[in-house]
């Protein structure tokens, strides 16, 4: 089975540099997308294999989820079920015979960190959620976490200590997260390579010279670990400031 997770910065836009013909050319199982910002019904949505569902923010035009399946699901939930934290379109879960897939657009802290203090009260709901899913059946967690958990994770690790989505305090969320029954599908397979990124600011031809994060992830329930076929990043896919990875596993 193969799955994608793709933040686009806005579906819309990226329908404008190839989007379908990349779509198809994957031919995804499952296909995550996160950063839509748009409502349900702004974009014609022809995928004809696929089963097709939005979680869109309150607000127009601003973050939201998406999921095209294949199979189709047997329960769609927008949301973890707390209200503050679920105006904004930002998880969408849904469960098939074998597991939970979990799609989810994690919030920026912002410059100035301005929503870090909001970013860790989310991190701990979410992990709750996230666990209570996986006392029931193993959890698919994929999306923008916004966050490189180690060192090896950015180019750039000294002079980023401390900014957005390298704080000691997402680091630690995140840690929290894999030690309470989960594991990064990449550093599993690959836990020293380098290089290795899934977004690149815009500034400073930072694409061009590799100097990225990877703040993008699979991550699995530590129960179906060993199922895991192979994990990638694709940076040779453009379109967005992020660019998809992939997961391969079998059940």
């Amino acid at each position: 089975m193969k799955l994608i997770s793709w933040n686009v910065n806005g579906l819309r836009a990226v329908f404008n540099k190839g989007f379908e013909d990349i779509f198809k050319e994957i031919n995804a199982n499952i296909f995550c997308i996160q950063e839509t910002k748009m409502q349900e019904g702004q974009l014609e949505l022809n995928f004809n294999e696929y089963n097709i569902y939005l979680n869109s923010a309150v607000r127009k035009g601003y973050s939201g989820t998406a999921v095209f399946t294949k199979q189709k699901p047997i329960t769609i939930t927008k949301g973890i079920g707390i209200e503050k934290h679920d105006t904004e379109g930002r998880v969408l879960t849904l469960e098939f015979e074998k597991f939970y897939l979990v799609n989810c657009y994690t919030p920026n802290s912002q410059r100035e960190l301005t929503r870090l203090e909001y970013r860790v009260e989310w991190e701990k709901d979410f992990r709750n959620y996230l666990k209570k899913l996986d006392s029931i059946k193993p959890v698919i967690l994929c999306g923008d976490l916004n966050v490189a958990h180690e060192e090896i994770d950015l180019k750039n690790p000294k002079s980023n200590r401390g900014n957005a989505g390298f704080t000691d305090e997402e680091r630690v969320e995140m840690t929290n997260l894999l030690n309470s029954g989960f594991v990064d599908s990449f550093r599993y397979l690959y836990p020293e390579k380098t290089d290795s990124y899934s977004w690149w600011s815009y500034m400073g031809r930072a694409r061009e010279k590799n100097v990225g994060w990877r703040i993008d992830y699979f991550i699995v329930s530590e129960k179906i670990k060993e199922n895991i076929v192979d994990a990638k990043i694709h940076p040779e896919i453009f379109g967005s400031d992020h660019c998809p990875v992939e997961l391969e596993i079998n059940f």
